[in-house]
């Protein structure tokens, strides 16, 4: 589904310039490299990615990927340069080490959980492994037969 959007940008547009054109006050020419991927509905999308990388580098980077590849280079580009703007030190790697925080903080959760529900479990057992509950009687209807 993600790719079906994405080949949308691909079709011939109207005549109205990309956002980068407009954001850059030049004409839009039919072959303009941007166009496919900053279209004219998204202004924000390239004021953003100019404002961090610049049109010159976009370009260069844009000409050195494959084209099967530019629909992922430009919203990584797009997301480093959100990213960017919200946290001018660390950027995308903030993020990263945010999460890998959170992720850290989560399994020593899930130790901490599953310790407390084996020192739960051992109460309820015995020495020799049973319970010390009284056993449930499953009718003989609903038993699995091997």
């Amino acid at each position: 589904m993600q790719r079906r959007a994405n080949m949308r940008s691909h079709e011939p547009r109207s005549s109205s310039s990309c956002a980068a054109c407009k954001f850059l006050k030049r004409k839009c020419t039919p072959k303009c490299q941007f166009a496919p991927y900053f279209r004219s509905e998204e202004p924000k999308k390239f004021a953003k990615v100019h404002k961090v990388f610049g049109a010159s580098n976009v370009s260069k980077i844009l000409n050195e990927v494959p084209e099967d590849q530019r629909d992922d280079t430009v919203n990584s580009l797009v997301y480093e340069a959100e990213v960017r703007l919200r946290d001018p030190i660390y950027g995308c790697i903030g993020a990263i080490a945010s999460l890998h925080q959170k992720m850290v903080e989560l399994q020593y959760d899930l130790i901490l959980a599953r310790t407390r529900l084996a020192s739960y479990v051992d109460l309820y057992l015995d020495d020799r492994g049973s319970t010390m509950m009284a056993p449930i009687e499953i009718p003989e209807a609903n038993r699995f037969h091997f």
